[in-house]
């Protein structure tokens, strides 16, 4: 009966059609949030990063024997400033400033310019200074202690 019809069995049904948009459409919204999760995520990675790359600027300059001073910035990559990923900025803690001992702890400071790494994510890596424990203190900012 169908068949007299719909004489031209080629192509899809209306309901066919809507029911392949509803899934694509359940897809979309359980995918995009996830998406943008990530990628607000990756600003976080990319601050630790940028802390990590800096340690090891530090330990590099601590490895010649006759540096035994916190160095300054253009004592660290030999000379080169070290880039940083967009416009994060960075520093030592204030208690770690140029002649200070950093035979106790060096504390790496580096601040997520964007701004884009989530609360949540800043909340469950909470920075320990009693310890201290590498973290964000919920401000954009992250910590990242070198101890000998």
């Amino acid at each position: 009966m169908l068949q007299k019809l719909r004489p031209n069995n080629k192509g899809f049904t209306l309901i066919e059609l809507m029911i392949v948009i509803a899934i694509i459409g359940i897809l979309a919204a359980i995918a995009i949030p996830n998406f943008i999760s990530y990628r607000n995520k990756s600003f976080c990675s990319r601050t630790e990063a940028d802390a990590n790359s800096i340690a090891a600027a530090v330990a590099d300059y601590f490895a010649i024997p006759s540096h035994i001073a916190t160095p300054d910035f253009p004592d660290l990559n030999d000379g080169n400033n070290i880039t940083l990923s967009g416009d994060n900025a960075w520093n030592f803690g204030a208690t770690d400033l140029l002649g200070a001992n950093p035979n106790i702890v060096i504390t790496i400071i580096v601040e997520d310019a964007s701004g884009r790494c989530p609360a949540d994510y800043q909340r469950s890596q909470a920075v320990d200074l009693v310890t201290p424990a590498n973290g964000w203190d919920g401000a954009n900012v992250y910590y990242k202690f070198m101890a000998q």
